[in-house]
């Protein structure tokens, strides 16, 4: 007898919950972790400040929120990683993610990290093309090969801003919790700020993109993420491997949207490894 193996997948009954990471872990949890990760951060800065080892808010354009930190490592740096926070591109800034930097200046990368302007005062193509002006700007600054991560909204505009942008430095991205397909969004209730219309959310949705030749892709999610994220996580890595780029899919045991880019801040941890290796 023929062995048939069925998959089905429905739809979610409440889109907005489905994207709802706050509503998943819990206000008192993500209450805990903003604090934690703010004491971290601050006390990172001032380390690397004494140290002066820290460029703190350089500009690349003349709005408010564009500007970016950069930290550099003991030595010449044998590379440019770059760190894009998320916060479904409403929320947060570089501030709160500065001790991430850690793990890659371990392995003697400077690390720059960049705020952007943020919805509803501006629209996620322009919030791309900002990410651009940046990179620009970093890459300028330092040589060597760029190593390109976002956790995310800025996993999204890690990913959709290689079509923006020359890549011939880049040699690896890693999109930690990162949105490919921004259609569902159009379904959901903070879509009232990100103001996506189905042209925009095509558009700028990287599944729709052509990867970079000789990209090298990771797409990295925790395994306790909302069913939403574990997909939108396979779906760039499977759709860009059809099309020629290397990918892989990790999904990290014990980590929810929010605990799984706290690795970063780790030398030694396997999502560090992925972005330097």
């Amino acid at each position: 007898m023929t062995t048939i193996e069925r998959s089905r997948f429905d739809p979610p009954t409440d889109w907005s919950a489905a994207y709802d990471n706050r509503a998943a872990v819990g206000e008192a949890a993500v209450g805990a972790f903003v604090a934690d990760i703010t004491s971290k951060a601050l006390a990172f800065r001032a380390e690397r400040t004494a140290a002066d080892r820290a460029e703190l808010d350089l500009a690349y354009g003349d709005y408010p929120r564009q500007r970016f930190d950069l930290f550099l490592p003991e030595g010449n740096p044998s590379a440019l990683a770059v760190f894009i926070h998320g916060g479904y591109w409403r929320t947060f800034d570089k501030s709160y993610w500065s001790h991430l930097a850690a793990g890659p200046l371990a392995h003697g990368a400077a690390v720059a990290m960049p705020s952007y302007t943020l919805c509803p005062e501006t629209r996620i193509s322009a919030i791309t093309e900002e990410i651009a002006r940046f990179l620009d700007k970093a890459s300028a600054r330092i040589e060597g090969p760029i190593r390109l991560a976002g956790h995310s909204a800025g996993g999204h505009l890690a990913s959709c801003v290689l079509n923006r942008v020359a890549t011939e430095r880049i040699a690896k991205v890693v999109s930690i919790s990162g949105l490919h397909d921004l259609r569902p969004l159009l379904r959901t209730s903070m879509n009232d700020d990100l103001r996506l219309d189905d042209a925009e959310a095509r558009a700028e949705s990287p599944i729709f993109h052509d990867p970079p030749a000789g990209i090298d892709l990771t797409c990295w999610v925790g395994a306790d993420e909302l069913p939403a994220f574990r997909l939108q996580n396979r779906l760039l890595a499977e759709i860009w491997s059809g099309l020629g780029a290397r990918a892989e899919v990790v999904e990290a045991e014990g980590k929810d949207h929010f605990t799984v880019v706290e690795d970063l801040s780790d030398p030694k941890s396997a999502l560090t490894a992925s972005l330097m290796g």
